[in-house]
């Protein structure tokens, strides 16, 4: 995750811009960079490491300029050095940047081809070249960032400055989120109101691909479509609470959202753009002499494993065993000679999961581990730590953490599977790719956002419901119910849909909803015989698939979402957004206590 902040300003603006990073360091601390427009030149100055160094370096070699943007960054595509820092810049254009470019590579080719000469490792050098080069067609600024942004695939945010005309400023988000603040005679972008807070208490919070043309007086936003659109002006409160929550009613809704921006930033740190190799640190140990691998978790980490054994088994075609950590150590279960144990936790702190860890140790397995926190417990005790990039989630209820962690997971089982020889590059490749679409189809996901709303009212009157999938989708209906009884104290249980006939299917009346997870993959026609089973006893199906899906259903469901159409060994991390909308607006309706909701705690630290 990397943090952004931009200022046109009626004084100096680099000191300004350090201190509104250090607001949002948590974001990335690998590098850290400012430029700022100067007797129409654009100067930079950007230093490896935590952003001190950045301050080190601006009183040694002071940066003048009252229009600026700065960035404070994760090292994704491309090492922590200076040449990847951000900003990256030409002479006429600077760009600060956060998400991911699906189409970077395409778009590299493209420049390069054309006699432009990229100088980093980075994704966003692109955006840079691609609008200095409309810019060097005659194209205003504006035109030529709305031509730019019509060629980028992805979910990002953006911050330009031109050396045209310092008094210019232009910020676009999609999928990652972009706050703009109102100032006297100054204007301001943020990654968040955290950035913003003593610098304005008046913020306006940019939609999904909204675009916004600023002056140090007004500001103009255009929607998709490149039209006008007003968006509201929020006065913020000066508490940490409302900071944080950038503008949405809850927690869990701004993390759901913020799943474009963190599974991009994911998938930045793991997978190498030129090549669409993965790069999983060293495990310490032989991959190809793996006899078994043992997944570990608790809560929503476990049922992320759960999809991790389908793909570890079909792809990587290596045993793996799944476990609840509560349960693991006191079934003294008999650990392979020549294994490896995974270990599976947001916090790193989960004290199940830690003793699970530790009794693995006891039987001479290598250990790995999944966390969010990379100085927690877990990851100190681990041989080897794959971190997810979620950054602070606050809600209780795991969002954002589950489907970063499911990412990763996705990124091992490719690199495990091409280690041992069971895929091979043009494979690797292939799932790779619709990995990086990931973020972008979530985007689409998530404007489906109202629709599922209006889904939930048929939800939070019943009191029992059922969620089904099959294969890999399994495990999102085991995740989609633990959500419905999470925040809305709705009994609800998950089932494989091919276990129906084997009880479950007592439970259907015309007063049980069913949601089904059903994405077009090989057990599609499987599973929409048990959804037909279901509809003749008058269960009220819930249906969530692709069109293809929807149209072999047929009619007979209550309600049909429409989701986008991928491969289905990433329809998990999918299929995991509109479950969790649909708890949250049953929640809504319920009116529970969504961030903080009864009995639970974020993480478990006693047995």
């Amino acid at each position: 995750m990397c943090g952004i902040i931009g200022i046109i300003g009626s004084s100096e603006v680099a000191p300004i811009i350090v201190e509104g990073l250090k607001r949002l360091e948590y974001r990335g601390y690998d590098s850290a960079g400012i430029a700022t427009i100067n007797d129409h030149s654009i100067e930079r100055r950007r230093a490896k490491g935590k952003l001190s160094n950045l301050s080190t370096l601006l009183k040694e070699k002071p940066l003048p300029g009252k229009t600026g943007i700065g960035h404070t960054r994760w090292a994704t595509h491309g090492a922590p050095t200076e040449t990847n820092a951000h900003p990256h810049a030409t002479n006429r254009v600077a760009v600060v940047h956060n998400g991911i470019i699906e189409n970077f590579q395409e778009l590299r080719t493209e420049l390069t081809a054309s006699g432009r000469v990229l100088t980093s490792d980075t994704d966003t050098e692109v955006i840079v070249h691609i609008i200095d080069m409309y810019l060097t067609r005659g194209l205003s600024p504006q035109d030529a960032t709305a031509s730019a942004l019509k060629r980028l695939e992805g979910a990002f945010a953006l911050g330009i400055i031109f050396n045209s005309d310092e008094s210019l400023m232009i910020g676009a988000r999609r999928g990652s989120p972009l706050a703009l603040g109102i100032g006297d005679n100054e204007m301001f972008l943020g990654s968040d109101a955290m950035a913003l807070a003593p610098l304005t208490d008046l913020i306006i919070y940019l939609e999904d691909g909204d675009w916004a043309v600023l002056s140090n007086k007004n500001y103009v936003i255009y929607g998709q479509e490149a039209e006008k659109v007003q968006r509201e002006v929020r006065q913020t409160e000066f508490t940490q609470a409302a900071v944080e929550k950038g503008g949405y009613k809850h927690f869990m809704l701004k993390e759901i959202w913020e799943q474009p921006q963190v599974i991009g930033d994911t998938l930045n740190a793991l997978i190498n753009p030129h090549t669409r190799a993965v790069n999983i640190p060293d495990l310490g140990f032989d991959l190809k002499s793996l006899t078994k691998l043992t997944l570990i978790a608790c809560g929503t980490s476990y049922y992320a494993c759960l999809v991790a054994k389908y793909w570890l088994e079909q792809v990587a075609r290596i045993p793996v065993e799944v476990d609840i950590a509560s349960e693991f150590r006191y079934r003294q279960g008999i650990m392979a000679e020549g294994g490896a144990a995974l270990f599976v936790s947001q916090s790193g702190e989960t004290i199940d999961t830690l003793a699970a860890l530790r009794y693995a140790r006891s039987y001479n397995q290598k250990i790995l581990s999944i966390v969010n926190v990379p100085e927690s417990a877990i990851a100190r005790e681990s041989d080897a730590v794959l971190q997810t990039y979620a950054g602070p989630e606050i809600g209780v209820a795991s969002t954002k953490a589950f489907t970063t962690q499911l990412t990763v997971l996705a990124c091992l089982t490719l690199a495990l599977a091409h280690v041992r020889g069971e895929i091979n590059n043009d494979e690797r490749g292939r799932l790779v790719g619709a990995l990086t679409e990931v973020p972008a189809r979530i985007v689409e996901i998530l404007n489906h956002n109202k629709y599922l709303s209006e889904i939930a009212a048929s939800i939070a009157v019943a009191r029992d419901v059922l969620y089904l999938g099959r294969g890999v989708s399994y495990p999102i209906a085991l995740e989609g119910a633990l959500k419905l009884k999470e925040i809305s104290y709705i009994h609800a249980e998950g089932y494989a849909a091919g276990e129906m006939k084997h009880g479950p299917i007592a439970l259907i009346d015309e007063e049980v909803p069913v949601v089904v997870v059903c994405p077009s993959d090989p057990l599609i026609d499987k599973t929409i015989s048990n959804v037909q089973e279901v509809m003749a006893r008058g269960g009220k199906v819930i249906f969530f698939s692709d069109a293809t899906g929807t149209a072999r259903l047929g009619s007979g469901a209550k309600h049909k979402l429409v989701l986008p159409f991928v491969d289905p060994f990433v329809s998990p991390i999918l299929y995991a957004i509109p479950v969790q909308l649909l708890a949250y607006h049953v929640a809504c309706l319920k009116g529970t206590d969504i961030d903080q909701p009864r009995n639970l705690a974020k993480s478990v630290t006693v047995e």
